[in-house]
């Protein structure tokens, strides 16, 4: 018979969840994280039913240096087009009636163990956003590192907005600067479908137990479907190989400097980042091409925080953005990211 613990919940959990007065404990959730991308980050419904095709242009037009009887040579622009797929993330929350209704407290209870599945879901989508490899997991989809895993540009035309901190081992971790736009990089969701986690309560049902008897219980559905397309890789960069064993010596890399050079990487760099000089606008105007954050570990954080105060430093300052206070360079906002690990290889 299998171990009913590791999957259902047991009298046993019910009694660690139900204070002395018989009400639904407030549960500490130590395995929570801070995850800021998933506030920040632009999703737009693609234009498939499974993800996003996106056309980018790779080659433009040569003139001609026209001689008197010589004509013009023809030519022409190419493109090519990119599909983005999306993953579908999704969980079943089952709790056995007679369980979830001692003492009546059935929605607290359920919703106690909800929250686990929503936290769950959130850490595991933010993961995905930048460690998915469609190569080694196909149902899920590609992420950032994976399309930003080499500084050579010989192998691939990406390597140009990666740089490299010197790490060489596999204690590395990276920050990543991100313009989130309709134009540049985005969240996709399936045409025709919705966007964003969704909580079905799907009500009381018979479940079975892992000996195929059944019995009466409740059952939540949780669903995310998600993808990622970078339209415009210009407006991602990548700093990469910072060893974070190093960061309270001599030999640390300079993030700072990493910084500068990263977010003139951008195109639209040093004008705050973002925004793209318009050039059919008669006055010159601004377009803009999106939201900038730079985001990165709560190790870079911290790193990052304690150099803010420092009196020689005059790019990275501490503000106050809506009640809270927050880190920023040259006015782009840095984010917390938990999912962003300190143990990477180095590319």
């Amino acid at each position: 018979m299998a171990i009913l613990g590791g999957t259902a919940l047991t009298y046993a959990d019910w009694a660690k969840r139900v204070d002395d007065d018989g009400k639904i404990a407030t549960i500490i959730n130590l395995l929570s994280q801070t995850n800021e991308i998933l506030d920040d980050m632009l999703v737009v419904e693609g234009n498939l039913p499974t993800g996003h095709k996106t056309t980018v242009r790779t080659g433009l037009p040569s003139a001609t240096w026209r001689l008197l009887n010589y004509g013009v040579i023809k030519t022409k622009s190419t493109t090519a087009q990119i599909t983005d797929n999306c993953g579908m993330l999704e969980c079943y929350s089952e709790i056995d009636k007679d369980l979830a209704d001692l003492n009546g407290n059935t929605a607290e209870f359920r919703l106690s163990e909800d929250m686990a599945f929503l936290e769950g879901m959130n850490q595991q989508m933010a993961q995905t956003l930048f460690y998915g490899n469609t190569l080694v997991n196909p149902e899920r989809f590609m992420g950032l590192s994976a399309r930003f895993n080499t500084s050579t540009l010989a192998n691939a035309q990406t390597a140009a907005n990666v740089i490299s901190a010197g790490g060489a081992a596999s204690t590395n971790t990276s920050i990543w600067i991100t313009c989130w736009g309709p134009n540049t990089v985005h969240g996709i969701f399936p045409k025709g479908k919705i966007s964003g986690l969704q909580h079905r309560d799907l009500g009381e049902w018979p479940l079975t137990d892992s000996n195929g008897n059944m019995y009466q219980g409740y059952r939540t559905h949780f669903k995310w479907d998600m993808g990622l397309t970078v339209r415009d890789w210009r407006y991602v960069v990548r700093i990469a190989n910072i060893d974070v064993t190093l960061l309270s010596g001599g030999s640390a890399a300079n993030l700072i400097n990493a910084l500068i050079r990263g977010v003139h990487r951008l195109p639209t760099a040093p004008v705050r980042v973002s925004t793209e000089q318009k050039s059919d606008a008669p006055d010159g105007g601004m377009m803009q091409m999106g939201r900038l954050a730079i985001y990165c570990n709560r190790t870079i954080r911290t790193y990052l925080d304690i150099q803010a105060v420092n009196k020689t430093n005059v790019l990275l300052r501490l503000e106050e953005w809506e009640g809270k206070a927050i880190t920023t360079f040259r006015g782009i906002p840095v984010r917390t990211v938990d999912a962003i690990l300190s143990t990477e290889s180095a590319i």
